[in-house]
C-alpha cells in the first residue's frame, strides 16, 4: 500500500511540473548544439511500469534545457519491445512545450526485448540522413539507449555498424549485468559514454550525460582525425555555409614546457610563445583541411578562425599529436609456403626513403646464412632452393637514406614432403575378403590410413590405421564391390592415396590400381 501511494505521489509530481519554464542554471546550454538525438528506451515486458515512469522523467529533466528547432537540436524516441515503435521522430517537435507533453504520454511496450530490430529500424530509417522523418546531413547524429541490461540480444554487429556510419553510441544501464556487451557498443571513450545506475538515482548522471551529448553535438567545434607521422586533417561545422567569407588556418608545434594554449584566442600563432607556425586559407564552403608536413611524434596547436564581414565568429583552436616515425619493415609476414620456397613481405613500402632491403635467412639452429638484395620499390621476395619441413630465421633490414637502418626478423616454416602411395595391389581371398598390398615411402612416415566402403551404402564405410612397418592386410567380410584405399599419413598431412575396388569372383585373381 506504501508503493502504491509513493508511486501515486511521484506520478502527481511529474504531471504537475511546469513544462515551458527554462531552468536558469541552464542557460548556458540552450543555444550551444545542432544536432540529433534519438533515445532508445526498453519498455520490454522486463521493465516495470515504475522503472518506465522512471526513465521517462529522467528524459524530461535532461532534455529540457535544450533549444529545439530545425536549426538547434531535435530528439527522437524509439521504444523497444516485441515489435518497436517510433513514438516520435525528429521533426515532430521543435518546442519544450510539445516534446515534453510527448515524454509524459509515453505508454511502455511489454512483450520481448527485441532490441536488434528495433537497432535495424534506427539504422534503416531514423537516422539515416535525408531519409523520410531522418537526420540532417552533416550534422552530428547521437543515439542513447536506455535499457535495464536484462537480456540485451546480439546487438554488437548491428552498433559497431552504427558507429562505423558515424553515430555516436551512449548507454545509461539501471541494471548491472551484461557489462562486457554494453561496453563494447559504446563509442570511445567508454568511461565517459557509459553509465550504470540504480533506476532511483538516474538524476545523479543527469548533468553528466547532458555535458556528454553537449560536446558530441556542440554547434562550435574542430576534430582532428586522420592522424600520421607527417600529416592530419582538420575538419569543422562549416558556419560559412551561405555567407561571403573564409577560414583562416595557423598551426604549428606547440613549444617545450608549455600547453600552448587550448582556449579560444585572436589567432595570430597558434603558441602563446611565438613559436614558428604555418598559415593556410581555406574557401568559405570547405569544411576540413589536411595539414601536411608535420614532425613525427610532435604534439600541435591549430586555429581555425571563420573570417566575415557578415558575421562574427569564435576561433576554435585544436591540438594533437602525430605518430611516431614508423621506419620499415614496421611488420613481415610470410606466404606461399611451399616444400622448397617461402614468399616474404614486408611494410610498409617506402621507396622515398629507403635505399634497398637486405634479406638474410638460414635454417634453424645453425644452417648457413645465405642473402639477397632486393630494390627498394618492392616489398616481397621468394626464397627457393630451401629444405623441406625445416624452420627458418628470415630478417628483413632496410637502409634508409638518413643513414638509419631497421631490421625486422620472423620465423618461417617450408612444407613437408609427402610421397604418394607408390602401389597398391587386391588379392580375393574367398567371397568376401580381400588381401591389400601396397607399396609406399619411408621418409617421414608415420602410418597408414585405410578406408574400404560398399558403392551402395555410405553406412558400410569403415576405416582402420596401420603402423608405418605394415605393407600389407587381409579385410573380411567386405560388402560387394567395396572400394579400398590406402593413404600414407605424414606429420604435418595425408599423402596421396591408392583406391583399388574389390571384385569378388569364384577362382582368386590379383589386379592392381584402378582409378
Amino acid at each position: 500500500m506504501e508503493r502504491y501511494m509513493l508511486l501515486t505521489w511521484m506520478l502527481l509530481c511529474l504531471c504537475s511540473r511546469p513544462s515551458v519554464a527554462q531552468n536558469p542554471a541552464s542557460e548556458g546550454v540552450l543555444n550551444c548544439c545542432e544536432g540529433d538525438v534519438l533515445f532508445l528506451l526498453d519498455s520490454s515486458g522486463s521493465v516495470s511500469s515504475y522503472e518506465h515512469s522512471r526513465m521517462l522523467t529522467f528524459l524530461s529533466e535532461l532534455l529540457l534545457p535544450f533549444s529545439l528547432g530545425e536549426d538547434q537540436v531535435r530528439v527522437g524516441v524509439l521504444q523497444v519491445g516485441t515489435r518497436p515503435r517510433l513514438e516520435f521522430g525528429f521533426d515532430t517537435y521543435s518546442t519544450q512545450n510539445g516534446l515534453q507533453g510527448a515524454l509524459r504520454s509515453i505508454k511502455p511496450l511489454r512483450g520481448d526485448t527485441n532490441t536488434v530490430e528495433a537497432l535495424r529500424m534506427a539504422k534503416d530509417r531514423v537516422l539515416r540522413p535525408g531519409a523520410a522523418d531522418g537526420t540532417r546531413p552533416g550534422l552530428p547524429r547521437v543515439l542513447v539507449w536506455l535499457t535495464d541490461g536484462v537480456k540485451p540480444g546480439d546487438v554488437v554487429g548491428p552498433m559497431d555498424e552504427l558507429r562505423e556510419e558515424g553515430v555516436a553510441v551512449l548507454v545509461v544501464s539501471t541494471g548491472h549485468g551484461n557489462y562486457q556487451v554494453l561496453r563494447k557498443v559504446v563509442s570511445a571513450p567508454a568511461e565517459e559514454h557509459l553509465y550504470f545506475v540504480d533506476i532511483d538515482d538516474m538524476r545523479i548522471i543527469t548533468e553528466d550525460l547532458r555535458q556528454a551529448i553537449i560536446e558530441i553535438i556542440r554547434a562550435e567545434r574542430i576534430t582532428v582525425r586522420d592522424v600520421s607521422s607527417t600529416s592530419a586533417t582538420l575538419q569543422w561545422r562549416p558556419v560559412l555555409s551561405g555567407i561571403k567569407g573564409y577560414y583562416e588556418i595557423r598551426f604549428g608545434p606547440v613549444p617545450t614546457g608549455g600547453a600552448g594554449g587550448t582556449g579560444a584566442g585572436t589567432g595570430t600563432s597558434p603558441s602563446t610563445g611565438g613559436g614558428q607556425y604555418q598559415r593556410m586559407v581555406q574557401p568559405g564552403d570547405s569544411s576540413s583541411a589536411k595539414l601536411i608536413g608535420l614532425k613525427p611524434d610532435t604534439t600541435y596547436i591549430a586555429r581555425l578562425t571563420p573570417e566575415s564581414n557578415e558575421q562574427a565568429f569564435n576561433t576554435l583552436t585544436v591540438s594533437f599529436t602525430t605518430k611516431p616515425e614508423v621506419l620499415s619493415p614496421a611488420v613481415v609476414t610470410v606466404s606461399e609456403s611451399g616444400q622448397t620456397s617461402v614468399r616474404v613481405s614486408w611494410g610498409p613500402l617506402q621507396p622515398q626513403t629507403v635505399t634497398s632491403y637486405y634479406i638474410e635467412y638460414a635454417a634453424l639452429p645453425r644452417g648457413k646464412v645465405h642473402a639477397v638484395t632486393v630494390d627498394r620499390r618492392q616489398n616481397s621476395t621468394l626464397l627457393k632452393n630451401l629444405q623441406p619441413d625445416t624452420t627458418y630465421l628470415v630478417t628483413v633490414s632496410a637502409r634508409h637514406a638518413s643513414g638509419k637502418e631497421r631490421a625486422m626478423s620472423v620465423k618461417v616454416c617450408t612444407q613437408e614432403v609427402t610421397p604418394a602411395l607408390a602401389d597398391l595391389q587386391l588379392t580375393t581371398v574367398g567371397s568376401d575378403s580381400v588381401q591389400v598390398n601396397w607399396k609406399g615411402s619411408d621418409t617421414g612416415l608415420r602410418g597408414y590410413w585405410l578406408t574400404w566402403e560398399g558403392q551402395q551404402s555410405s553406412a558400410q564405410r569403415s576405416s582402420l590405421y596401420l603402423p608405418p612397418n605394415s605393407l600389407s592386410t587381409r579385410l573380411t567380410h567386405l560388402p560387394p564391390s567395396a572400394r579400398v584405399c590406402v593413404s600414407p599419413i605424414y606429420k604435418t598431412a595425408r599423402g596421396e592415396g591408392l583406391c583399388c575396388t574389390a571384385e569378388f569372383h569364384s577362382d582368386a585373381l590379383a589386379y592392381g590400381y584402378r582409378s
